[in-house]
């Protein structure tokens, strides 16, 4: 029998969900199996898959030790080096400015330098975090950003500051804008709304107008900084969260993003690529707020983020609209 421990990187979960993270290649027919013949209890105590497991709960496995090395993946850590540009740090959060070219999880190009590697690996040596010593959890981005976009991203610490960030989010209580450079003269606020739908097989969105089966609901607002009769830098703030739901939305509007390879405008993109060397958008995620935050963060109450332009941007923006 082995006996774990909950602490608070596990707890406010759900016991099948911790189980399906802790023995990963295990089937959910098997763990519910295992939970309902009781060997594997709470407390001593029979549960169901739906009990919610508490700070302080021991679990109890009557699986043998076979059993368990075929049914988990053991929490490891890959050392990818890399220098943080952190934006914000405390015992819950870290706050970062993502460069370009930066996956912020592997795929099966790339499964070593990605952000999150990064991230793990300096709170290892910050002695903030060691896999060997969790049951499941590991430091996780709480937003997301494109390979190529730039800009700020929220690294929760531990599993409470997890769950919460990621409510609100979907309550839209973290308030997130970019900076993107669009080709045409905008000179009026606007919001857009529509609904997005994903070809997986092109890795491209399309934006239409109507609900369909597989369309999802998007939401976009922008509004002009700086603009001439060819170019309009913008500030977005993004309401949903969609994969690539600036880019699409802006193009679907006739403002496609400069430098946007798979919704822009290629022989824009090629003169700016000459001209200034741009070779991925001009999409900066810029600044964040928090609002309307749970009590154990609301420290974080009203504050605003902000992560600088990366050089090249701020260097096109200049000439642009400076020179």
């Amino acid at each position: 029998m082995k006996e774990l421990d909950i602490t608070h990187n596990e707890a406010n979960q759900r016991i099948d969900r911790f189980l399906k993270k802790y023995m990963s290649e295990a089937s959910t027919g098997y763990l519910y199996k295992m939970l309902r013949k009781k060997r594997i209890k709470v407390n001593g105590a029979k549960v169901q898959p739906d009990y919610i497991l508490n700070m302080g709960d021991k679990i109890q496995l009557y699986l043998s030790e076979d059993t368990m090395r075929k049914f988990q993946k053991k929490p490891s850590l890959t050392f990818a080096k890399g220098q943080l540009n952190i934006v914000y740090e405390d015992c819950n959060i870290l706050l970062l400015n993502k460069p370009k070219n930066l996956l912020v999880h592997g795929d099966n190009r790339e499964n070593v330098h990605t952000l999150i590697n990064q991230v793990h690996s300096y709170l290892y040596l910050q002695g903030d975090y060691d896999p060997e010593k969790e049951n499941t959890f590991a430091p996780a981005c709480c937003n997301r950003l494109d390979r190529n976009t730039s800009g700020i991203m929220i690294i929760a610490k531990n599993f409470p500051t997890l769950q919460e960030i990621n409510k609100m989010i979907k309550e839209n209580n973290v308030i997130k804008k970019y900076r993107a450079l669009v080709k045409g003269e905008i000179k009026d606020a606007k919001e857009l709304k529509g609904f997005w739908v994903k070809d997986s097989s092109t890795n491209k969105v399309e934006i239409i107008h109507h609900k369909t089966k597989d369309a999802k609901f998007i939401h976009t607002k922008y509004k002009p900084i700086e603009s001439n009769h060819e170019y309009t830098l913008l500030e977005i703030d993004l309401i949903t969260g969609r994969s690539h739901q600036i880019r699409a939305h802006l193009a679907s509007e006739g403002f496609p993003i400069i430098g946007d390879m798979k919704y822009g405008i290629r022989k824009i993109n090629r003169t700016f690529y000459n001209q200034y060397h741009l070779n991925s958008q001009f999409l900066h995620a810029y600044s964040l707020k928090f609002q309307n935050c749970p009590e154990f963060l609301s420290y974080l109450e009203n504050r605003m983020f902000e992560a600088e332009l990366p050089k090249t941007l701020l260097e096109i923006t200049q000439m642009i609209f400076h020179k």
